[in-house]
Parts: structure tokens; C-alpha cells; sequence
């Protein structure tokens, strides 16, 4: 971690030209300092850095930054009028300070601007660019939750074996995968894990309710761990039964449309082109207008970060990013269909991290109507 100070600097520097950066954003102060609290201001100088918290977190934020090696004074400041002054002082001889407008709100930056003589710069997306790529720690965190999720899903599967005799809601699942994720190693879910059933499968964002899942529905599982700050991420769709003999055409189009997605991320492709990989599939079989989302992201201490795996993301992928190819059809009266798997950009090509089974989920086998 030492060195990534210096490197945001002169990142800003070189881009937008200020000689100093004010950091608010708690994911990329953690990537700089490895402190974990939940508030603080960084300003980061030529001569020094200084990370400004409250109270609660002074001993925390001193102990984490002297184990992450990162050079940077902690001082505490325990209202935010008082860290308001305290970054003033901190200001003092810096005439171009960077910030990101994205992570900001007017009210907090008119407060600032008012006790500062100093010209403030959008600088946005510096650190976000040097998160891109992970170290190899940071992965082995990811594979750890990328893991505890698969073994998770492949002890909840057998709850699906037994859905057309039990009555099992979208909530039941949920918790059982939660709870089992945890037990294999995760501190927590990623994000509210995503179980939707039926009717509800059509939506790719739906929260999980007490609806029952019943035999002829798709059942969508959008589940990731975290281990450590840094997440991972992973879809099936489970076919309950006998289907309409579309919707198992659907989830074969799906899986077929992801995997050549999968096939396509490798070093100096864009995210662009994996998008119109798999949207190009879709769209031939007839299921253009059914596919509604981009189709990937980045991952790591955010479930959704950059790179981007979408239609106007040309930039290409470097060695060492981790991203989603997750396509997905959405026909109502039908149902819905995603597959989503966590990617690591190699030297030469991808590793896969998510391990899950995707053939043949249809449960208790595949039937068709």
C-alpha cells in the first residue's frame, strides 16, 4: 500500500494540473491508507498527507495506517465545523486542490470553498482509475469470497431440489444463503442478495419477498460475498420443474451468450467489444428489447466499480482487473434468465473465479411442458 499516496498526487497532477487532492470517499481512503472507518477527510500535499477524523477513530486510524505502511498523519478533530478548520489550516499555501465532484455534496463543498482561498478542480475519477488494477492480494480476497459463495449456493441448491413439496419463499432462500456464506468464510453478503421468482424474475433488481417459489418458475440468484472490504459477485437461474419450453430456450440462449462473453475478456479488449459479444447473440435469437442492462462491471472493495463491461466503455482491460459478464433476458409473461460470473483479466487471457455449476438447473431435472 506504501506509494499509492505519491501515485494519486501524481496522477491529479498530471491530469488535471493541482498540486494537492482532498479524498472523501471511504472506499478509495481505505485503497490509500488502509484505514476502515466510516468518515474522515484526506488531503493529500506534496510535502505530507493528513487524514482528518473524529474521535472514535483516531487510535483506529493511526494503528491501520502504520500497518498498511502509507505515509500519512492522522488528526483528530471531532466535530465537523472542527474538521472544517482543520482542513483550512491543512490548505494553507495550496493554490489548486483536486476533488471528486461524484463523491461530494454541494452543501459539504460550499463549506469548504467558504474557509479556503484555494481553487478547487474536479478531479474526478483519479483514484478510481489506480484501483483498476488489483495486487495479488486483493485477489486472493476475492477468490476467498468468490469461494464461500459458491459453497454457499451449492448447499442452498438442495432447498430448490425440494420446492415443488415445500412451500419455499424468495426470503428463505435468502437467509439460508447468508447465513451459509458467512459460514464459510465471508463476513457478509456483497449487497441484499437478489432471489426472484416467477413473475418477479423479470426484474433484475427485485428485492426477495414471501412469494413462494412453484414448479414452471425461473428462480434468479444474484449472491456475492465480502471478505475483507473486497467483493465478489455471481447470478444463476434455476428452472423449477416442467418450464415453458421458451423459457428453457431463454436460459440456453443466456448461458450460451455468457459464455462467448466470458471467452472474449482478455488484455486490450474493451469493455465495449465483451458487451457487443454478448448482446450481438441475444439480439439475433430475437431478444434484443429483452436484454436491459450492460452487461458487466468492475469489482473489488465496490460491487460495482470501474472498469465497465458496457456499450460506451471503449477503454481496455488491463491484466489484473476483475470483472462481471452477466447477461441477461427479461421477457415478461415468460420469465427471466441471468448468468453472471466474477472475471480476472490475466496476462494472456481470464480466469474464471465463480465455480458454480451453470448447466442444467433445471431442479428436480429438466423437464419442459
Amino acid at each position: 500500500m506504501a506509494g499509492r499516496l505519491q501515485r494519486a498526487l501524481d496522477s491529479a497532477h498530471d491530469s488535471h494540473g493541482v498540486t494537492a487532492l482532498l479524498v472523501v470517499s471511504m472506499d478509495n481512503i481505505r485503497w490509500l491508507t488502509g484505514f476502515t472507518g466510516s468518515t474522515a477527510l484526506l488531503l493529500v500535499k506534496k510535502s505530507d498527507s493528513v487524514l482528518i477524523v473524529d474521535g472514535r477513530y483516531t487510535q483506529q486510524a493511526a494503528d491501520q495506517i502504520r500497518l498498511s505502511g502509507a505515509s500519512a498523519r492522522v488528526v483528530e478533530a471531532r466535530t465537523q465545523s472542527l474538521q472544517l478548520e482543520q482542513l483550512s489550516r491543512e490548505l494553507a499555501g495550496v493554490k489548486t486542490c483536486g476533488f471528486d465532484s461524484s463523491e461530494i455534496t454541494m452543501l459539504n463543498f460550499e463549506m469548504i470553498g467558504a474557509q479556503n482561498t484555494c481553487s478547487f478542480v474536479a478531479a474526478n475519477g483519479v483514484v478510481q482509475q489506480l484501483r483498476r488494477v488489483k495486487t495479488e492480494a486483493e485477489i486472493a480476497r476475492m477468490q476467498l469470497a468468490a469461494h464461500a459463495t459458491d459453497l454457499a449456493l451449492a448447499e442452498v441448491r438442495s432447498m430448490l431440489d425440494e420446492a415443488l413439496t415445500h412451500e419455499i419463499s424468495e426470503r428463505d432462500v435468502r437467509d439460508e444463503l447468508e447465513y451459509k456464506m458467512r459460514r464459510f468464510g465471508a463476513d457478509g453478503p456483497s449487497y441484499e442478495t437478489i432471489v426472484a421468482t416467477g413473475v418477479n424474475s423479470v426484474k433484475p433488481h427485485h428485492r426477495p419477498t414471501s412469494t413462494i417459489i412453484r414448479e414452471g418458475d425461473a428462480v434468479v440468484i444474484d449472491v456475492g460475498g465480502i471478505v475483507d472490504g473486497y467483493h465478489s459477485d455471481m447470478t444463476r437461474t434455476f428452472l423449477i420443474g416442467q418450464v415453458a419450453p421458451e423459457l428453457a430456450a431463454i436460459h440456453d440462449l443466456v448461458l450460451y451468450a455468457q459464455r462467448e462473453g466470458v471467452m472474449a475478456v482478455r488484455p486490450g479488449v474493451s469493455g465495449a467489444s465483451i458487451d457487443a459479444v454478448c448482446r450481438n447473440i441475444i439480439t439475433q435469437a430475437g431478444y434484443g428489447p429483452d436484454f436491459i442492462h450492460g452487461t458487466g462491471h468492475g469489482v473489488g472493495l465496490q460491487i460495482h466499480e470501474m472498469p465497465w463491461v458496457r456499450t460506451d466503455f471503449i477503454e481496455p482491460l488491463q491484466c489484473g482487473e476483475v470483472v462481471t459478464v452477466e447477461p441477461g433476458v427479461y421477457r415478461v409473461g415468460v420469465g427471466g434468465v441471468r448468468i453472471e460470473d466474477l472475471i480476472l483479466v490475466t496476462a494472456t487471457s481470464s480466469q474464471t473465479l465463480t465455480l458454480s455449476q451453470k448447466e442444467s438447473l433445471c431442479l428436480p431435472s429438466r423437464r419442459t411442458i
